[in-house]
């Protein structure tokens, strides 16, 4: 076989599944971070199957209000449909509506060993946070749900056999774990079941910075909402913290938050053209704080107003994300019937 033709059949191959978390509002470094880059991906993928979920059991970890799972999942729906993803090309669904996940969650249970969640990087940061606080106990506030987050993820990602998982760096982990659980049902069960899958770091899903110049953030409360009225995107703008430059000063691109969130949305010749105006002097703060919103109302007038359309329609919503699980479904609870007989159940 010539390596053409190889090329075309991996390509053919390539099955591409991520999820995203239901824990806020969609926000400017959620679309430059991971939304805009997976709906890249996926568009490529013309040829292999496209799997995109909502982890809505993931986010229970986090968020104990019911109403707010709800409203946050509606909202990554509207989004990611207004951004103009093809259910056509996309299965999109909900974790919830996939329950073979979780069936199959407890099957990989009893083949992971605890050492290996023992090392898992969200669990060791609780615990440090734990071990620097007086009369703490290691394990104070750690439920099973964030222990065993990467035996569910691992579902998650073995369900429907992906062979190409995009992440966030902090995220590499996941995939890796998920590769020796996959390694170790196969050989309890003496079989190549279980694929392995690969991760996918794209050099554009880095840690994007927030009004302050830390990493834009729910938590540190510097978000920019991905579909914000104007007016008020504009005011978040100009809150932006600057230094005492002089606009013909030559400025430390690294340093800039307004640099560095232009340069996360434009193209390269756009972020080459501000570099030159704002960078390298000549133009002052204001001025780049401007034509900073003027490139968002740009880019978001039309897909903000086809959002705002899907929110206000949650009933639609639902019976879309419903409809949308079928793809997913059928493939799930074919995986889950060939698990049973391997696993003798």
């Amino acid at each position: 076989m010539d390596r053409t033709k190889a090329r075309r059949i991996k390509m053919q191959e390539k099955i591409i599944l991520t999820g995203i978390k239901p824990t806020g509002r969609p926000h400017i470094g959620n679309y430059a971070g991971m939304i805009r880059p997976t709906l890249d991906m996926i568009s490529d993928n013309s040829t292999g199957q496209n799997f995109l979920f909502i982890a809505n059991y993931h986010a229970l970890n986090s968020i104990n209000d019911p109403a707010l799972i709800r409203m946050y999942t509606y909202q990554i729906a509207a989004c990611y449909m207004a951004l103009g993803m093809d259910l056509k090309t996309t299965s999109f669904y909900r974790q919830s509506d996939v329950p073979e996940v979780f069936e199959l969650a407890v099957i990989l249970s009893s083949v992971t060993p605890k050492g290996l969640m023992n090392r898992a990087h969200a669990y060791k940061a609780s615990v440090d946070i734990n071990n620097a606080r007086k009369s703490a106990e290691p394990d104070d506030g750690i439920n099973m749900g964030l222990f065993t987050y990467p035996v569910l993820m691992a579902a998650d990602i073995l369900l429907l056999d992906a062979t190409v998982v995009p992440v966030g760096k902090d995220q590499i982990q996941h995939v890796e774990f998920t590769r020796d659980i996959a390694g170790y049902f196969n050989r309890r069960f003496d079989t190549n079941f279980m694929s392995m899958p690969e991760h996918s770091v794209q050099r554009s899903i880095e840690a994007i910075v927030g009004l302050d110049g830390r990493k834009m953030s729910k938590s540190y409360g510097n978000t920019i909402p991905l579909f914000e009225d104007s007016a008020k995107r504009r005011k978040l703008i100009n809150q932006i913290k600057t230094d005492s430059m002089a606009p013909a000063d030559v400025k430390d691109a690294q340093k800039s938050t307004v640099y560095q969130l232009y340069a996360a949305l434009a193209t390269p010749s756009e972020t080459q053209q501000f570099h030159n105006l704002y960078i390298s002097g000549g133009m002052g703060h204001g001025e780049a704080k401007k034509r900073l919103a003027d490139m968002m109302d740009s880019m978001f007038e039309k897909s903000a107003a086809r959002y705002n359309d899907f929110m206000s329609d949650p009933g639609e919503l639902e019976s879309m994300l419903r409809r949308s699980s079928d793809r997913a479904r059928e493939k799930a609870v074919a995986k889950i019937e060939a698990v049973r007989k391997i696993i003798g159940t």
